[in-house]
């Protein structure tokens, strides 16, 4: 498992991020939401990515930390990142790219191959979905980095978030940011929770490695259950894998286990 240090509390990184961590912990989000301020050294311009919720205290520090911001992105919808950029935007007098319209503030939107540089740094915008259908990245080539936002965490792994979410899509990104981070150099990833990850690499063969061995448990799963002298019906099967597979995980999550487990049952389906 790709771990981090507890009790992480954002900070500087490189000579252009800046992380403030929202105060939104809970099972889900980690330690909360991470923040993201880009700024070119020297200079008052920056970039914002996913301001998150909407705890003035946090847009507050997002706002100091950020002088003169003169664009928000965002990485994709869910609210933990999303919720605070519209009223953020206005607040400091500028838009939000997204590549969903319904989460763009000024009209200008956000995909693949793009490049949004403000003083000097450069974002290069990636489209990963399967998190999300919307999930992009945000590859700093100043910085050997790449932002994630949900599709790597800093801790642990990610739900695939079915039925916006889908598995197939997923693995391709997975692969997508492995061979960015190869032919790149890439170092390390900046995630939407938990820590910096130092080891691009490892994190994405970890990622990878750990899809294919989910996917043989909820396979095995499948087949024992068919076996049973009670199978579950198909409204049921997902639930009864989620009891199989992630048997040592804290029921708490199970519910979002079970959206990965549909994701997973509809990519062996297909």
């Amino acid at each position: 498992m790709v771990e981090g240090p507890s009790g992480w509390s954002g900070g500087a990184f490189g000579d252009r991020g800046l992380c403030v961590l929202a105060p939104n912990a809970d099972q889900m989000t980690l330690d909360g939401t991470n923040t993201w301020v880009l700024r070119e050294p020297g200079s008052e311009r920056s970039i914002v990515i996913d301001p998150g919720p909407p705890v003035q205290s946090h847009l507050d520090a997002v706002a100091e930390a950020g002088g003169d911001v003169e664009v928000v992105l965002l990485t994709h919808h869910h609210l933990d990142h999303s919720e605070a950029a519209r009223d953020f935007a206005e607040r400091v007098g500028c838009g939000v790219r997204a590549l969903d319209p319904a989460y763009r503030l000024g009209g200008e939107g956000l995909g693949e191959g793009d490049v949004v540089a403000v003083g000097g740094t450069e974002v290069h915008v990636v489209a990963t979905p399967g998190h999300t259908a919307d999930s992009l990245s945000f590859w700093l080539p100043q910085e050997s980095a790449v932002l994630t936002g949900d599709t790597v965490l800093g801790r642990g792994t990610t739900v695939v978030a079915h039925p916006d979410g889908q598995l197939g899509a997923y693995l391709d990104s997975l692969d997508r940011l492995r061979d960015l981070a190869t032919e790149h150099g890439i170092e390390s990833i900046w995630p939407g929770h938990g820590p910096v990850i130092d080891d691009a690499l490892g994190a994405l063969d970890f990622y990878l490695a750990h899809r294919r061995e989910r996917l043989d448990q909820v396979r095995d799963a499948v087949a024992t259950l068919e076996r049973s002298d009670s199978p579950p019906d198909e409204d049921a099967l997902p639930r009864s894998v989620v009891e199989i597979v992630y048997a040592d995980v804290d029921p708490v999550l199970w519910g979002a286990a079970e959206l990965s487990v549909r994701a997973q049952l509809a990519y062996l389906h297909r």
